[in-house]
Formats: structure tokens, C-alpha cells, sequence
């Protein structure tokens, strides 16, 4: 019986399978700063795909990259109040500005600041601040911005990736005349986040809206995009803020309309982070490591020579780099095959382990009678470690290809089954709390109103309300928790 590479396993120990697995795949790791994380080369190269994707999409709607000051004056935080009140539980200030010996060997702080500066947790305050002085008329708006940053949160509890005190993000922030602008924009964003998880990370979601207890500080309404965990559980994997003229109003971002009336503008926020990657790792991964959708991968295929003669290597490695440069020349989905050569000298077993625990789509073996008959060992990440596949080197350009497609729609369907099979209807309060005092739960959708009364049912099973699908039957029910007559159905769920 083949032995898992990861230990425990999903059912025995789910949090601990997950580190494991971030470990053996060398993505990240604890720093010596509380609560933040060291992104390693591998877990890098994959929120550059992440990047490098969602950039081009944003850019394609109209948008521009711009970046902001990291700090924060207090006095600016403090203008939207709403909006600080939900953040300052989190917020880390900055009150000195040097340095200077403790006469003990050390260091103590030192020249204290006649403004605290708080350590940005999100932006909108301080562009905000600039849209005030940047938009005057009319002809100014709209504003399309975005820009890639790292903020910080002062988390109590954290877990690599998926909750960190410090985490890198994308965050949008828009500016319009009209309520309707900033309404369309902020459901184009949401479609293109739906069309990004669903198309590049093979991770099906769910489209709704936030509940009022849910919702973001400061904004009129909270759109998301959710997902389910191997463990059932759910994620947030991103969020698309419509804020009204909340914010316009705390910063006076104000224009002259075409009529010379003095108005304020709508303003939008939305974002993602590296959270997609710890939402990657729990949708596709399995016992023995990493799976990667083949568009994230930073290496679709692993090209491994296998060689036991000294006099052999130079064959083999030589044959090895001229396939490595025939299927670069390939295309999939509009991009260049990602393909390495692994030529260190190490055992193959321990090389193969390795690239099968970071979750590359497709690994290929060649020795010296593979190239005797002009084939290759080729194997898929997505099926068992061992099924081997042999293939003849003149049909690899075509079939692969094929075989990251196949992948690719492959994990999204897995992902999309499992997603049914731990989906249900609830339509009464003993059969909620009947679901959820078991481990094995999942989404459960409901009739229910969207009010802080239902609050009082959610905290004991630890269970929050995740979204108000935006697609809704429209028939009226009643609320399981309150008897009241509703529209509306929400999704409930365990999250992380």
C-alpha cells in the first residue's frame, strides 16, 4: 500500500495537513515577527501568477496601478468614524521616529511624534485624502485606481497565509458622478474576481451579498465571492465594496457637476490577497502535497532526467534541454508552456517526491532508453503519483495542452462536486442546529432575515452568515430563526 507523503491526512488532522502541506511544499513560513509570514520563492512565483493575471484583467476594464504612503496620520483615520471603529482593534501605530541606546547595550525609542501614524490596515483614508484635492469637476471622474500593496492587521490568531498580521493584497478604489457608475462598477468587479477564481483558480464560488453584520465599515453595501474548503468550511476570497458617499463626505471629495452644483462623489473599494493562496492549497490539494491549476502554476511541467552511468548524462540532459526548448514554443491559453529541467544531483525518487508536493500539473521522466525510442514517462498531477503514461516526444506538443486543459477544467469540476455534496436546504431552526453540531457540515442555505436578531442562533454553533446569493428564487418564506416573512435566502457556514 502506498505510503501518503503528507502526515496527518485531511480526515485525520485538518489544520495540521494544511501546515504540512505549506511546509513540504515550501511555500512559507513563521518569520521572527509576531504574526507575519516569510513568502518563500515557490509561494511567491505563485501570487505572481496570481498577480500577473488579475493585473491584466483589472488594466483590461479601464483601471491604472497608482501606490499610496503605508502610514497613516491618526487625525485623517479618524474623519470616517464608522470606518475606524470597525478596524481599530487591529490598527498598529507608529508613535517614534528614532533610536537611541538604553545604556544597557540596547536600543530604546526615542523623539516621540507629534501625530501618531497608524500602519495602513486598508486605504481608503488616505486616498480619500488625495481624491479631495484631485477631483474638482465633473471632468475629473471617473477615478480608476488599484494598487499592489501589504497592509496590516494586528491579528490575535494566525495561520500561514489564510490569517496574518501583515498580508499582500490588490485594493481598488474608484471615484464617480453618479450613484449608478459606482453601483456598475462595483458588480463588474465582483464578475471579474467570479470569472478569475472559477477560470484560473479552478475554485467555484458563490456570488452574494453581505449581511449588515458582515459588511464592510464604512460601506453601503459588501458584495463577495465565497468558497468551500475541503473541510467544508468556508473562505472569503474576495470582496467588492459599493460605500455611497460615505467616505466622499468624511474626506470632502466633492465636484462641480455640468449644472454648477456642488456635489459628492461615489466612491467604490475592492480587493484580494495572498488569502487566495491558503483558499488554493485547501480546494485542490490532496494527501500527498500541492495541487496546482496548471495557470498558477510557476511550472507546468518538470522535465526530470533519469541517468545511472556517468557516460549517460550528457545524452540524456542534452536530450532534456531540447524538449524543454520545443514545448516553450508551445501555447495554452495564449501563454508559453512554463517548463523546467531539474538537473540537480540528487536521487530521482527524492527529486520526483519534491515537484509531486509542490503541485506541478505534469512531470517527465527520460533516460537513456526512453530516448532510445524517442518517448517519455509522463505523469499527472491531478491522478495517482503512479500512473504512468508513455508517450512518443512528437506527440507532446500537442498533448499537452490538451492535458493542462484537461486539468484545469478537471479541478474546477472536482471542486464544483464536492461543493454539491456538502451543500443543503435547511428549512427549519432544529434542523440548522442539528447540522452544525456536526464536524462534517457545509453550506447550509436558508430562508432568513438579514438582521442582528439572528445572531443569538449563529454564535453557539459558531456559524456565520457568509451571503444573500445575488441569485434569488424571489418567493416569499419564513425566517427559521424568527418566524418573520422573507424574500430572502442566505448561506450559512463555518469560516475561516
Amino acid at each position: 500500500m502506498q505510503k501518503n507523503a503528507i502526515s496527518p491526512t485531511r480526515l485525520e488532522n485538518y489544520p495540521e495537513w494544511y501546515q504540512q502541506v505549506i511546509a513540504e511544499a515550501d511555500l512559507a513560513e513563521v518569520s521572527p515577527v509576531r504574526g507575519c509570514m516569510v513568502i518563500k520563492p515557490w509561494g511567491y512565483a505563485i501570487w505572481e501568477r496570481i498577480q500577473k493575471i488579475l493585473d491584466e484583467r483589472i488594466k483590461e476594464t479601464g483601471h491604472v496601478n497608482a501606490y499610496f504612503p503605508l502610514l497613516i496620520p491618526l487625525s485623517q483615520l479618524e474623519r470616517e468614524a464608522k470606518h475606524i471603529e470597525g478596524f481599530a482593534k487591529e490598527c498598529a501605530v507608529v508613535t517614534h521616529h528614532r533610536l537611541v541606546s538604553n545604556g544597557k547595550g540596547g536600543l530604546k525609542p526615542d523623539g516621540e511624534l507629534e501625530e501618531p501614524y497608524v500602519i495602513r490596515p486598508t486605504s481608503e483614508t488616505i486616498i480619500g485624502t488625495m481624491y479631495s484635492k484631485w477631483v474638482q469637476s465633473y471632468r475629473d471622474l471617473p477615478i480608476l485606481l488599484n494598487q499592489w500593496a501589504n497592509v496590516m492587521r494586528w491579528e490575535m490568531r494566525t495561520r500561514l497565509f489564510l490569517r496574518t498580521s501583515e498580508f499582500l493584497w490588490q485594493e481598488g478604489h474608484t471615484a464617480h458622478a453618479t450613484a449608478d457608475e459606482a453601483q456598475i462598477e462595483t458588480k463588474k468587479i465582483l464578475k471579474l474576481y467570479q470569472e478569475f477564481l472559477e477560470g484560473a483558480m479552478a475554485m467555484p464560488v458563490i456570488v452574494g451579498e453581505k449581511t449588515e453584520g458582515e459588511r464592510f465599515p464604512g460601506a453601503v453595501n459588501t458584495y463577495c465571492v465565497e468558497a468551500m474548503m475541503q473541510d467544508g468550511k468556508a473562505i472569503q476570497a474576495g470582496t467588492s465594496h459599493f460605500l455611497g458617499q460615505n467616505f466622499a463626505k468624511g474626506y470632502d471629495i466633492q465636484f462641480t457637476d455640468q449644472q454648477g452644483e456642488r456635489l459628492y462623489a461615489w466612491t467604490t473599494s475592492w480587493g484580494v490577497s495572498t488569502r487566495l493562496i491558503g483558499g488554493l492549497i485547501m480546494t485542490h490539494s490532496d494527501d500527498n502535497g500541492l495541487v496546482l491549476p496548471p495557470q498558477l502554476a510557476p511550472q507546468q511541467i518538470i522535465i526530470l532526467p533519469i541517468y545511472k552511468k556517468e557516460e549517460d548524462k550528457e545524452t540524456v540532459l542534452s536530450f532534456c534541454e531540447k524538449l524543454k526548448s520545443q514545448l516553450q514554443q508551445c501555447l495554452w491559453r495564449d501563454e508559453k508552456l512554463r517548463v523546467q529541467v531539474d538537473t540537480r544531483d540528487m536521487a530521482g525518487g527524492e527529486k520526483n517526491w519534491q515537484w509531486i508536493k509542490k503541485g506541478v500539473p505534469i512531470r517527465l521522466e527520460i533516460g537513456p532508453r526512453d530516448i532510445a525510442d524517442n518517448a517519455v514517462c509522463l505523469y499527472r498531477r491531478d491522478q495517482d503519483v503512479k500512473a504512468r503514461l508513455n508517450k512518443k516526444v512528437s506527440e507532446l506538443t500537442e498533448v499537452i495542452p490538451e492535458m493542462l486543459e484537461e486539468i484545469q477544467t478537471g479541478l474546477f469540476a472536482r471542486a464544483a462536486a464536492y461543493r454539491r455534496e456538502r451543500s443543503v436546504n435547511i428549512t427549519s431552526l432544529s434542523e440548522f442546529e442539528h447540522y452544525f453540531s456536526k464536524e462534517d457540515s457545509g453550506f447550509a442555505q436558508c430562508y432568513a432575515i438579514d438582521s442582528p436578531e439572528i445572531e443569538q442562533y449563529l454564535k453557539p454553533l459558531k456559524v456565520s452568515a457568509r451571503c444573500i446569493p445575488l441569485a434569488q428564487e424571489g418567493k416569499e418564506g419564513q425566517c427559521i430563526f424568527t418566524g418573520k416573512k422573507t424574500r430572502l435566502q442566505i448561506v450559512f457556514a463555518r469560516a475561516y
